[in-house]
């Protein structure tokens, strides 16, 4: 009588490997869920960096002479509005004014993503 073996994985094994290969998964879910909120998160911060950037630059482009004090606004940025707002300071030297520009989140007026600093100059035309 020739018996062959017959070989193979038993019931046990087959659900010991699902639930390994469940756990791994999970794992592997929860990993690429963080990584996209976090590229999100810095997507959003990047675009509040333009908007702060485009601010300080429109001024200084334009030759603008703001009177000291706060200025509020919104920006439209990847199809996102970014609330704004400038602090016109008043320096030592009568010619500067420093600008404090801050970017908040879209929907959270209290975050600041971005703070930008710079000066405008008076050009005596």
């Amino acid at each position: 009588m020739n018996v062959e073996k017959q070989t193979g994985f038993t019931l046990l094994e087959v659900l010991v490997a699902l639930a390994i290969l469940a756990i791994t998964m999970t794992a592997v879910s929860r990993t690429t869920n963080s990584s996209v909120l976090h590229v999100e998160a810095l997507r959003t911060r990047v675009v509040a960096d333009w908007v702060a950037q485009n601010r300080l630059a429109l001024h200084q482009a334009r030759g603008d002479w703001l009177p000291t004090g706060i200025q509020n606004g919104e920006e439209v940025q990847a199809d996102i509005v970014y609330p704004w707002r400038e602090e016109i300071i008043a320096t030592p030297n009568p010619t500067m004014r420093r600008i404090v520009v801050n970017v908040y989140a879209p929907h959270d007026k209290t975050q600041s993503l971005r703070e930008l600093s710079g000066y405008l100059v008076l050009y005596k035309r």
